[in-house]
Order: C-alpha cells, then sequence, then structure tokens
C-alpha cells in the first residue's frame, strides 16, 4: 500500500483510508465508498489521489457533472497528471462532452504516452465518430503497448475493415481470437468481412467453443450468428438456420422486445405529428439527407452512391437526431412523442439548429451530407417542422430478403425486434406504414426508392435518386464502389463491390422460412 507512488505524500492512515474506499466500491458497497473517500478527501484537501478516487466513485454511480468537477479540482493541484486526465475524458464523454473528452485523452496521450488506455479511449471516440484514420493511429498505439489488451484489438480490427483494409481487420480478428477463442465481437467481425469465408477449421472451433458451459451468453450468440454465415456460405442450409435461430431465442430471452409497445409507439407518433405549426425557415436543414427505413434494406449502398457525389459527405449512421428529441424529452419531462404537440415552430426551430450544430464537423469538405440512422424513420414525421429543408429517402427491399438478413445479422443495441420472426413483421408493418402516411402529408421531402429497382437499372434509379435529393447528376456516382470512405455498417464490404444481381438469400431454405413467410403474409415457399 505505502508502496504506491501515487499515494506518495499522504499519511499512512489516509492511503490506508482511500484504499479502503476503493475496497467498498468493488464489492458493491458505494455508501461506505463515498463516506471513506470524502473523509479523505477532507482531511488532505491538496492532495489529488483521494480526489481522483471519488471521481471514479461518481461516475460509477452516474453522476458524471460531479466527477467532471472533482477530477478539476485535482488537475488545479496537479495540472500535468496523466491519469487525471484521462479520467477527465471519461466523465466528459459520460455527460456527452464528446469534443472536449477527445481533447482530454488526447493530453493524456501527451503527458505519459506509454500508457495504452488513453490510446484506446481516444481510437475508440474517434471511430464512433467517423474519424477512422486517425482512430486506426491511435488503437494501433495502444495495441503496440498492450497486445494483450482484447478490446482494443477487436476494435482495430473493426477500423480497419471500416477503412476498407479487410486483410488487415482479419489479421487483427485472428490476433484477439488466440487470446480469447470465444471472443464474440471477434467472430462477429471476420463474419461481417463477406469477401472472405470462413473454413473448416473456423467451422471446427466455433463447435467447440459453443460446447464450452463457461462462454458468455452475448459471445455465444455472436457466435452462433458467425456459425449461421459459415454453414450458409459452404451451402448447408438446415445447419445454418439451426444456428442461427439458436442464436436468435438466446438473445430473445436476454432481451425480450415488445411488439405491442412499439405499435403503441407508432400510433403515438402517427397522431402527434399529423397537425404541426409552419416553420420559421422552409430551408432549414436542406444540408441534410435522411436514409431511413429497416436495416438490411439496402440503406448502405444508397448512401455510398450519394457519397460518391462531390457535393455530399457520407456520414453513416448518426445518434443526434435521436439525442436531440431525448434531450427534449428530459427537459418536458415526458416521453417522445407525447410533447410534440405542445412544440412551437420556436421549438421546432431551436431542434433544428441543435441538430445542424451538433452535425456540423461533416459539412467542413462538402456542403451536404447523408445520415444513414435507419430508427430515424420514427422521426420522419416531424422533420417537416423541424428541419424542413431536409430531404428523405426510404429504402425498401423484397420483405421476405429483409426480414431474413435482420434474422442473420446481430444487431448491437438490443433489445431488437430482429430475434423473432413475429417481431420482424410487425417492425415491418409498423414502418411501412408509417411512412406511407407521412410520405402523403411531405411528398416533396419524402422519397421511397427500391433496392431490387436499382440493382435491375442502375443508371435510371441513380439519375432519380440525384433528382430526389436536388443534386445534379455526376457519372462517378454510376462507380459508387470506387469512393475512399469509413463505412460503419456490416455491408462495408459489399459496397465496395460493383452491383450485383444475385444478393437473394432466403429462397435456398424453403419450407424453414415458411413461418416468416405467414407473419409477412407471404404464399408458402
Amino acid at each position: 500500500m505505502n508502496g504506491d507512488p501515487r499515494m506518495a505524500g499522504l499519511a499512512p492512515e489516509l492511503a490506508a483510508t482511500v484504499h479502503a474506499g476503493a475496497r467498498a466500491l468493488r464489492d458493491g458497497d458505494p455508501r461506505r465508498a463515498e463516506a471513506l473517500l470524502q473523509q479523505a478527501c477532507r482531511q488532505a484537501p491538496e492532495h489529488p489521489e483521494p480526489l481522483r478516487y471519488l471521481a471514479i466513485l461518481q461516475l460509477h454511480t452516474r453522476r458524471a457533472p460531479q466527477a467532471i468537477d472533482t477530477l478539476q479540482r485535482a488537475l488545479h493541484i496537479t495540472p500535468d497528471d496523466a491519469l487525471l486526465h484521462a479520467d477527465l475524458g471519461t466523465a466528459r464523454s459520460a455527460c456527452g462532452q464528446s469534443d472536449a473528452a477527445l481533447d482530454s485523452w488526447r493530453r493524456a496521450c501527451e503527458l505519459d504516452p506509454r500508457q495504452p488506455t488513453p490510446w484506446f479511449n481516444l481510437g475508440r471516440n474517434l471511430q464512433q465518430r467517423g474519424d477512422t484514420e486517425a482512430a486506426i493511429e491511435a488503437l494501433e498505439r495502444a495495441c503496440t503497448l498492450a497486445p494483450e489488451l482484447l478490446p482494443a484489438t477487436v476494435l482495430l480490427g473493426d477500423a480497419l475493415a471500416h477503412a476498407g483494409r479487410f486483410d488487415e481487420a482479419a489479421a487483427r480478428y485472428r490476433a484477439a481470437l488466440r487470446l480469447h477463442p470465444a471472443c464474440g465481437d471477434a467472430w462477429r467481425g471476420l463474419s461481417n468481412i463477406k469477401t472472405v469465408a470462413l473454413d473448416d477449421a473456423d467451422a471446427a472451433t466455433l463447435r467447440a467453443q459453443l460446447q464450452r458451459r463457461d462462454v458468455a451468453d452475448p459471445d455465444r450468440v455472436a457466435m452462433g450468428h458467425a456459425l449461421g454465415k459459415l454453414e450458409e456460405d459452404r451451402g448447408r442450409h438446415a445447419e445454418a438456420f439451426a444456428a442461427f435461430a439458436a442464436a436468435n431465442a438466446l438473445q430473445q430471452r436476454l432481451t425480450p422486445w415488445s411488439a405491442q409497445a412499439f405499435e403503441r409507439f407508432v400510433e403515438q407518433a402517427l397522431a402527434a405529428s399529423e397537425t404541426l405549426p409552419a416553420p420559421l425557415d422552409p430551408e432549414l436543414g436542406r444540408e441534410v439527407v435522411f436514409i431511413v427505413g429497416l436495416p438490411r434494406s439496402g440503406s448502405t449502398l444508397f448512401e455510398q452512391i450519394l457519397a460518391a457525389h462531390p457535393e455530399v459527405e457520407g456520414a453513416s449512421e448518426l445518434p443526434d437526431l435521436g439525442i436531440v428529441l431525448q434531450q427534449e424529452s428530459q427537459r418536458h419531462g415526458v416521453p417522445y412523442p407525447q410533447w410534440v404537440p405542445q412544440a412551437s415552430a420556436e421549438d421546432w426551430h431551436r431542434l433544428g439548429r441543435d441538430y445542424l450544430e451538433r452535425t456540423e464537423r461533416w459539412r467542413t469538405t462538402r456542403p451536404r451530407f447523408t445520415d444513414k440512422q435507419p430508427d430515424n424513420w420514427k422521426h420522419a414525421g416531424i422533420l417537416r417542422a423541424m428541419l424542413p429543408g431536409a430531404t428523405v429517402i426510404e429504402t425498401r427491399r423484397d420483405p421476405l430478403e429483409t426480414a431474413w438478413s435482420c434474422f442473420k445479422q446481430q444487431f448491437y443495441s438490443q433489445p431488437h425486434f430482429a430475434n423473432d420472426p413475429g417481431n420482424i413483421a410487425a417492425y415491418l408493418r409498423g414502418c411501412e406504414r408509417a411512412m406511407d402516411r407521412w410520405r402523403a402529408r411531405d411528398p416533396a421531402r419524402i422519397h421511397l426508392h427500391r433496392y431490387e429497382d436499382l440493382l435491375a437499372d442502375p443508371e435510371p434509379r441513380i439519375r432519380a435518386l440525384l433528382a430526389d435529393c436536388g443534386l445534379d447528376f455526376d457519372p462517378i456516382c454510376l462507380r459508387f464502389h470506387e469512393a475512399r470512405r469509413s463505412v460503419r455498417t456490416a455491408s462495408a464490404a459489399q459496397v465496395r463491390q460493383p452491383l450485383r444481381g444475385d444478393t437473394a438469400r432466403a429462397r435456398a431454405y424453403g419450407a424453414a422460412l415458411d413461418p416468416l413467410r405467414a407473419a409477412l403474409n407471404l404464399p408458402p415457399g
């Protein structure tokens, strides 16, 4: 205890109090931990370490603003302490202060470049912001300093895949699996590199790992999806179906999704958005092209085409619209969309400006950008008041192919509709019904584009897509697969290839998908 260099200058009994507080927090007794750490802070107000531990406690108990204040008090004492800057970055990130958090982690890396954790946190958050090349650089530093740091190895694989460097990504995922053969995130990453099939040795490893009883459920789910994809690639559709079904059944038990709650939400959103005030500025949001609809409906492909245009930046799946509306819900004290009927034109203008300020970095080199968050369809009805100048592109694909592709894909956010065929059908119907209504209310701004139409006759459909977005035709959009950009979705490999007409997969499963067909009101296979 006395050998801890960070405790230097503390009386031994105070160092013991700080360590006792840390043990209490670790043992699940935050009240006792806080009493001990507050006592140490009072008795040693000019020492940063009790304050740092107190901030860790405040973060653990979801009091990030207080943690920021506490860490800034500690930094006033020792302004060049790398660990304090690193912890401040974590606290700022928890408060949604992403730019300030990056500044803190960068400062920590400058002060002590030998520590892997600040490099990892910097890389992880740069990757979330879409700054993939800088993320790769930071994550490579973390992996060099700590080759055994599994999350950094996996995330570096993700960043390399998003940058189109698939061989290097696969090597990182393989490195992660050497550290932890049941690492679900690594198996998911390898499986999502759809241009390189997993092999017989992978199949044997996956089956062996799935037989273990000590595998965590999230890893088991991810490995089940990877095994299903492997078996599908080998043409063993019965085995693939069994693997996908088992993985989804487990996920549904872990995180059940309620179709009834979803259907209530759709009804509320339709009713709340029926009458909205006229916008103060009808052109507000003209910079934005929202691409919405179901996952796996071709939205990444449509974004890749638009992002090839010299006036458009492809920003991928942004959280900002949801965050702006969530913050407004917190301000009102009621969930979205219950407060929508009370919002004034001034409120909607303010919210639109908030969104545009949050996304300003996507317009630094090109005047317009895409926001391809599929879930944004839930908010399409209020955009004519909040961002009336924005374009909304809804993508649709054959319903059975969309549903089956969703069932096969493991999604990060849970609970999720894609774990159950009946839930998939309910979600698809609710999305299409709402979008049909909203498009009828705002036909000049909300446009429907179908994946199969694009495959069948690319150039006319690409011309129509650009026209709907108010963009002049540019032939470079026909060569969208050559665009060099970060693609942060499961389709990162596919959209870097020319269009293919053989993407349908459901037919090969025959009668096994009849329950899904029945839920979608389609005839048996």
